[in-house]
């Protein structure tokens, strides 16, 4: 029995992100940003400020994956880090003003990315496969969960 790639939602959805990834990390390697770091740019890009907790699970990634990505941001001095007046042991981060300038370019690139993906779909086929893959993360998160 051959796999049939394109018969797999997981694959498709995997290699998709890739290609995802490699066509947003072009348009951003100019700037010093990786999509890796866009999680983070979206969850902050509005001048927000979270606890690396929060943080974590506003972007839906796991804690140390989160930590090295901060870690990295901070030495490129694209966050900040300060204490969080209402819990000592945390600290609070936000975007430097200097990746707040950066977020535009990240918000373009993202948008270019995405129109380019969709250009073949009609408007209905746009809105079906977003509400389509907006239900299948749904019922995976849960299902993660729940266990």
């Amino acid at each position: 029995m051959q796999f049939d790639r394109r018969a797999s939602a997981g694959y498709m959805a995997n290699w998709a992100a890739r290609l995802f990834a490699r066509a947003i990390d072009k348009r951003l390697k100019a700037i010093g940003v990786s999509s890796g770091q866009l999680p983070v740019f979206f969850a902050l890009g509005g001048g927000q400020t979270l606890s690396q907790k929060a943080l974590t699970e506003v972007a839906a990634i796991e804690q140390p994956t989160m930590a090295a990505t901060l870690s990295r941001m901070e030495r490129d001095g694209l966050i900040s880090r300060r204490p969080d007046p209402d819990d000592r042991r945390s600290s609070l981060v936000a975007l430097t003003p200097e990746a707040m300038v950066k977020a535009a370019a990240v918000r373009e690139a993202t948008a270019e990315v995405n129109a380019l993906a969709l250009s073949h779909l009609g408007e209905a086929q746009r809105r079906a496969f977003l509400d389509a893959l907006a239900t299948v993360v749904e019922t995976l998160d849960r299902a993660d969960r729940t266990g």
